[in-house]
């Protein structure tokens, strides 16, 4: 049945709250240190209910939220760019070389090949003065030849 469904008003009942008391630890001759492993021991705590029951359990430490990471001074797209910018400049300055070993390779085959006239020339002005000098062989006189369909006749 339902209060509210009742003709008469509920009955109001005194309510007793009941403090617990701690329980006073006692008094224990000191034992021997015994090496303990480092790290915190959490603290016990016992309570002694109304009606003489005693609770005992540890402290509940309240949740720690996670730290937050901090940000980093430079953003991640401002670290990008510059590693960008470093890359390309690395870039230009192997482009850079790679241009001023084609220059340099230029200029070498551009001397070699002037070196080649130079050294073929002198070998046919050496042919053409050393023959004249020669009393050995056939020599021709073309001035007195006279040319007919491709034959010589003197």
């Amino acid at each position: 049945m339902y209060p509210e469904q009742s003709g008469h008003a509920p009955v109001e009942r005194a309510v007793e709250v009941h403090q617990p008391t701690p329980i006073t630890p006692a008094v224990v001759t000191p034992a021997p240190l015994v090496p303990v492993q480092p790290g915190p021991v959490p603290s016990v705590a016992s309570v002694v209910l109304p009606d003489g029951r005693v609770v005992t359990g540890y402290a509940i430490e309240p949740a720690k939220p996670e730290p937050v990471v901090a940000k980093p001074v430079v953003s991640r797209a401002a670290v990008n760019v510059a590693l960008g910018g470093v890359g390309f400049l690395a870039v230009c300055g192997g482009l850079l070389l790679l241009t001023t070993f084609i220059t340099a390779l230029t200029a070498l085959i551009t001397q070699l090949i002037t070196l080649a006239a130079v050294v073929f020339g002198g070998w046919i002005a050496v042919q053409v003065f050393s023959a004249s000098s020669h009393q050995g062989g056939t020599t021709v006189n073309i001035r007195k030849a006279v040319i007919k369909r491709n034959k010589f006749y003197g």
